[in-house]
């Protein structure tokens, strides 16, 4: 597939039918995300791979704030595809909303979805079951009270500060000296709302480093620019390489993942009329007008493999479709290495 120009295409244009089930949300538009992470828990999260091997207990990501913070709106927007406009006929949460998004995704986790009026204090309140297996909590905090037409760069940036200074203060009075926030100033339409949950979820991937070892071993041997491993469903990007992520680059990779599976969805019906034939061997190239060429390929059903390469390097497209081949295998020893090993350890608990 080759195209030339320019594309831009909102958020969650991702065709439904690789979605997830429908539940009760409520509504938001402009958030900053907290996430607050404990290091010491890296070992006890499962491992992302955890849909491939089967069996293996999922990370929970927990989302909370206050009501109509915009909770339910993000949850909607990157795991559900549902556009931003829709999300302001979301009803409110009313109880905790579990959804397991791991059937039609490589990365396997589940999300909890918290009312903004729960009482955390209420003797009712299971804590350990609710907060054990925790590998995430992301907090989310409407930026503004009123929807006016946006904030400025300076007060966004204003806010952030605040909440920040705010946030480690009162950690800090409290004792916890060990537990490390992560800030994002995100809005459910942009990119940056994926951008942020990829933050996320690679902390949630005990492969990470290993990942991004082999994008920086295979961008450097391809004349690659930058190179991002991309979960196909949610657009979250799970690993990417050593250089800075440009929010532009990451958008057009974004918008890249969004017109190939809306030309499979249409032009890509098998023969028996069922399924799309996006599968581990779909590719696509886009040239740009301004001699950049974006390079997909997939690696497996759930990942893809995303590159932004200059054209005059992309004359070597048989070294770096050999050096991809080359990175694939090198993506499937690492998940089969993985399996092993928890298969291993599974055997030994029954033994014990």
């Amino acid at each position: 597939m080759s195209a030339e120009g320019n594309y831009h295409f909102m958020p969650g244009s991702f065709s439904k039918g690789f979605g997830y089930e429908e539940t009760d949300e409520e509504n938001g538009s402009r958030e900053s995300i907290v996430h607050l992470h404990h290091p010491e828990d890296s070992d006890n999260v499962a491992s992302s791979s955890a849909g491939i091997c089967g069996g293996q207990p999922k990370p929970k990501v927990l989302i909370m704030g206050l009501r109509r913070s915009g909770k339910s709106s993000i949850q909607k927007v990157v795991f559900h595809k549902m556009s931003p406009n829709e999300t302001l006929f979301l009803e409110n949460t009313n109880k905790i909303v579990k959804d397991d998004i791991s059937n039609s995704s490589f990365v396997s986790f589940s999300i909890w979805d918290f009312p903004g009026q729960i009482d955390f204090f209420d003797p009712s309140f299971e804590t350990e079951n609710i907060f054990g297996g925790c590998g995430a909590l992301v907090f989310v905090i409407d930026a503004q009270d009123d929807y006016v037409d946006g904030l400025s760069d300076d007060l966004k940036i204003d806010i952030q500060r605040d909440i920040q200074q705010r946030a480690n203060d009162e950690l800090l009075d409290d004792g916890f000296k060990n537990i490390h926030l992560s800030y994002y100033l995100t809005s459910i339409y942009d990119h940056s709302i994926f951008e942020a949950f990829s933050k996320v979820v690679q902390k949630l991937i005990p492969q990470l480093g290993t990942l991004e070892n082999l994008l920086n071993i295979f961008i450097s041997n391809s004349g690659v620019d930058k190179a991002f491993l991309f979960d196909v469903v949610s657009k979250i990007y799970i690993a990417t390489d050593g250089s800075p992520v440009d929010m532009q680059s990451y958008e057009l990779c974004c918008d890249m993942i969004d017109v190939v599976i809306d030309i499979s969805c249409i032009y890509g019906i098998k023969d028996d009329g069922e399924g799309a034939t996006f599968d581990s061997n779909s590719s696509a190239i886009i040239k740009l007008n301004n001699k950049t060429v974006l390079y997909l390929q997939e690696v497996n059903k759930f990942l893809a493999l995303v590159c932004l390469i200059s054209e005059n390097n992309f004359e070597k497209q048989g070294l770096i479709q050999y050096n991809f081949y080359c990175f694939r295998d090198a993506i499937q020893q690492v998940f089969e290495d993985r399996c092993a090993k928890l298969f291993s350890e599974t055997l030994q608990e029954i033994s014990c």
